[in-house]
């Protein structure tokens, strides 16, 4: 395998660990360890966690390949900005879902204010991909930073380290959705800024 064909593995690689579907469950993993949170039951806490994980990352996931495979597109064909659509109306009504149920189960306002970030970032991203294409997986890592800012805040823990690592990460996620010719560096940035202060404003507004 040539170095090129390794590079372009690793960014496929890591495009596809940090799907933007990661919000939630990492939003509400870092409630669970750095607040007041972790006192909860670990019964609790897996079961909120499976809950999130099954409406905001299982079940798009699986939709949205059953989409790809029905039309026959691969990955790549499917990032084209025209073919994005289905794919967004399918995120944001798994979102909705998640949302609606931990609503239903009285599950604590902050946890459900993660989510509601993350439908928020996927609408604003769904309009936006109308007219032009903008990163998501960018903005699911800058939804990262800006809910684990304004949660430093509210519960008054220190977010550097956290806020370091999430800021490699999309710095290696933002570097692989270039390399593979997904989006250009101006999308990068502005899917991590939008994605940043979308989840910023909807928590402190929430």
């Amino acid at each position: 395998m040539t170095r090129e064909r390794q590079i372009i593995l690793s960014a496929r690689i890591v495009s596809m660990v940090f799907t933007p579907f990661y919000l939630p469950i990492l939003g509400l993993a870092a409630l669970f360890f750095l607040s007041y949170l972790s006192q909860y039951l670990p019964s609790y806490k897996f079961y909120v966690l499976s809950v999130v994980y099954f409406f905001t990352i299982l079940l798009p996931t699986f939709l949205i390949h059953l989409y790809r495979r029905y039309q026959g597109w691969s990955l790549l064909e499917l990032g084209s900005r025209e073919r994005r659509i289905v794919p967004y109306v399918l995120s944001i009504l798994c979102y909705f879902m998640c949302f609606y149920f931990m609503e239903q189960m009285h599950i604590p306002f902050f946890m459900r204010s993660i989510v509601a970030s993350a439908l928020i970032i996927q609408i604003v991203c769904a309009i936006i991909n109308v007219w032009w294409k903008i990163s998501t997986h960018m903005a699911g890592i800058g939804g990262v930073a800006g809910a684990l800012f304004i949660f430093s805040e509210v519960f008054r823990f220190n977010p550097t380290w956290w806020f370091s690592l999430v800021l490699v990460i999309a710095g290696i996620l933002g570097s692989s959705r270039m390399i593979l010719r997904q989006h250009t560096l101006l999308q990068v940035v502005a899917g991590f800024v939008i994605g940043f202060f979308c989840a910023f404003f909807a928590i402190l507004k929430l």
